[in-house]
């Protein structure tokens, strides 16, 4: 019986890993980490080219390159957070169990199946 139940949990899971939802955003997700990389690379390339002008001291260039990027680090993480948060609530109205969900349910059949076990033994 334990053995049909994890059967059915690794199917869930292994359904979950093929989703073409969850390979949507798994795209969209390398995606922006290649536009976030590509971002960085402009506004390196924009900062040397004012210090090259002259325009900027290479002091003030570094220290406008690091506040750039760090902002921009900030706003990545604030857009992941309301992804993640929107991934997760279609998800739950699609009845999608979570690993979280799955790992209770693996946690309880294995302690079921002790006690089944147990009381074989008895």
């Amino acid at each position: 019986m334990a053995t049909q139940a994890k059967k059915v949990v690794g199917k869930a899971v292994e359904e979950m890993e093929h989703s073409p939802m969850l390979e949507m955003a798994r795209r969209v997700l390398l995606a922006s980490i290649g536009a976030v990389a590509l971002a960085q690379d402009e506004v390196e390339g924009f900062v040397d080219k004012l210090v090259e002008r002259g325009e900027i001291a290479e002091k003030d260039g570094k220290k406008l390159a690091r506040d750039v990027l760090e902002k921009r680090k900030k706003e990545t993480q604030k857009a992941e957070d309301k992804m993640d948060k929107r991934v997760e609530e279609l998800l739950d109205r699609m009845n999608v169990p979570t690993k979280g969900d799955i790992e209770a349910l693996s946690a309880k059949i294995t302690a079921l199946t002790k006690k089944v076990d147990e009381l074989k033994k008895a």
